[in-house]
């Protein structure tokens, strides 16, 4: 499993990980000030708080924003042929996209900052909570107790139509790279990755198939051409086969293969520029 889907909305797993390892680093902290306040630790004394109490909302909330610009600007930078003609794309924080290590620093040097009145023991305890809430992402990541494997490994052998009604063999298909992208017309992020594929579709060694899952061939070609989309496989999965070939969850779902049909990438949710240029073979 790749995500959860919550009515119309996927959430990735990776991002319910990330949102539990900060919960784990929020509650941790937040313990160990409490015990600290507890034992009327030394290190703490009574005017540090007065003089400049701490909210541990505060404390969370710039941390997390800390988090979120670091690893978004570290991810850009490492990325930056992706994104340099189309800087707006930076600002789309809901596409995947992030360096945790570059995110962990700028956390970190947030935290600092935000405890810099309130003692070294304070900062410590702070910088490992932010180690511990790493780990556990890290952990959960390795571990995903959440995920499974989906058992396509290969193009399947199934036919579907062509908008034009005509017969279309997927093994047929061959490229160094072929993309099937399972997408539906009432799908927002469907609709907002389309011209991204559009242009895949012209990269060399690369062939685009646009699967529709579950929808009329009228409603699709219709929106096809109001997009001017025209690729050469836009095909119908009326049964939505595919979906359940790929076990996705929701929609958009994309199935990255090779020259010899094996399944090399498989994802839930929207795609990024950045992350759809890692998955096409290089320009010769």
């Amino acid at each position: 499993m790749d995500a959860i889907a919550l009515g119309p909305a996927l959430i990735s797993v990776e991002r319910l990980y990330a949102f539990l390892a900060a919960l784990l680093m929020l509650g941790e902290f937040a313990l160990l000030i409490w015990l600290l306040k507890r034992v009327r630790a030394p290190a703490l004394s009574s005017a540090a708080f007065s003089s400049a109490p701490l909210s541990l909302s505060r404390w969370f909330n710039r941390v997390l924003i800390g988090w979120v610009i670091g690893a978004r600007l570290t991810y850009v930078a490492l990325h930056w042929s992706s994104y340099q003609g189309a800087p707006l794309d930076i600002l789309k924080l809901w596409q995947p996209g992030y360096h945790m290590i570059g995110g962990l620093v700028l956390a970190a040097l947030a935290s600092l900052w935000l405890l810099r009145r309130q003692g070294i023991l304070l900062q410590v305890i702070a910088l490992g909570s932010l180690t511990l809430g790493l780990t556990a992402f890290l952990g959960l990541k390795q571990l995903n107790p959440l995920g499974s494997n989906s058992s396509l490994d290969r193009m399947p052998a199934i036919t579907l139509n062509h908008i034009d009604l005509r017969p279309v063999a997927l093994d047929s298909i061959h490229n160094e790279r072929v993309i099937v992208n399972l997408w539906a017309t009432w799908c927002p992020p469907c609709r907002r990755e389309m011209p991204l594929l559009a242009e895949a579709d012209t990269h060399p060694g690369v062939t685009v198939v646009l699967a529709n899952q579950g929808e009329q061939p009228l409603a699709v070609s219709r929106f096809l051409k109001g997009e001017q989309l025209n690729l050469k496989y836009a095909l119908l999965d009326p049964a939505m086969q595919l979906m359940g070939l790929a076990e996705a969850q929701g929609l958009p779902a994309t199935l990255v293969f090779d020259g010899e049909g094996h399944l090399i990438e498989r994802h839930i949710g929207e795609l990024s520029r950045a992350q759809l240029d890692t998955l096409l073979p290089e320009k010769h």
